[in-house]
């Protein structure tokens, strides 16, 4: 089975995503990519995430063939594809409907640097325009917007979060989720302060050698 090992992850993830509340039903989807083969693995359309097994998950081509699985890949395809094809920094995207990241994608509003957690984005995490899911144009408005940030909202949509694998883009997912929820209740209190960009690349380089590195 190609990509058996991202295959694997995939589905332990997408199963994360229902786990942690990060998005609705069988909404959102995740992919990885494998650079050598120039090949990309990517959660089937419309399954449920606690049925998800290996074989289920659909290994295709930069060009959107599929090259193996028996499933329908996700509708979001050209979502995923356009960042493997233009940057080289983005092993894996995960994409949610989490409840306060998506609140401030329906206001068309970007995220500040709320808290430093925000860091594994970027200083800030900007919104992209309102485009119909899953066509060419979305996936290029989104990545317009994303410029070199890790972590991007879609208007009325929901949020793509990118990593070097799945396992970063997945705490990108949920550290925006967590900074989305602390800018909407410190909203309904005053006057939300911010952290100056600097000091966010700062922690952004910190974070780069947290932790245990394997």
């Amino acid at each position: 089975m190609l990509l058996a090992k991202k295959r694997e992850e995939i589905v332990f993830y997408c199963q994360k995503l229902a786990e942690k509340g990060l998005t609705p039903g069988t909404s959102g989807n995740i992919s990885a990519f494998d650079p050598e083969q120039s090949l990309l693995a990517i959660s089937p359309s419309g399954m449920d995430y606690e049925k998800l097994t290996p074989g289920d998950i659909v290994v295709m081509d930069l060009a959107g063939a599929i090259v193996d699985g028996e499933r329908r890949p996700s509708s979001e395809y050209e979502l995923h594809r356009i960042f493997y094809a233009e940057r080289d920094n983005v092993g894996a995207v995960v994409h949610t409907h989490s409840r306060f990241a998506t609140t401030l994608a329906c206001l068309g509003w970007e995220l500040p640097a709320i808290h430093y957690i925000l860091a594994f984005a970027g200083e800030k995490v900007p919104c992209a325009p309102y485009i119909t899911y899953g066509t060419p144009q979305l996936a290029e408005a989104v990545f317009q917007a994303a410029e070199n940030y890790n972590a991007v909202l879609m208007g009325n949509h929901g949020l793509l979060a990118l990593g070097e694998n799945i396992h970063k883009a997945f705490l990108t997912a949920e550290s925006v989720e967590y900074a989305a929820e602390l800018y909407w209740r410190a909203l309904a209190l005053g006057r939300p302060n911010t952290i100056r960009k600097e000091e966010m690349e700062r922690v952004a380089e910190k974070f780069s050698t947290y932790g245990q590195q394997l």
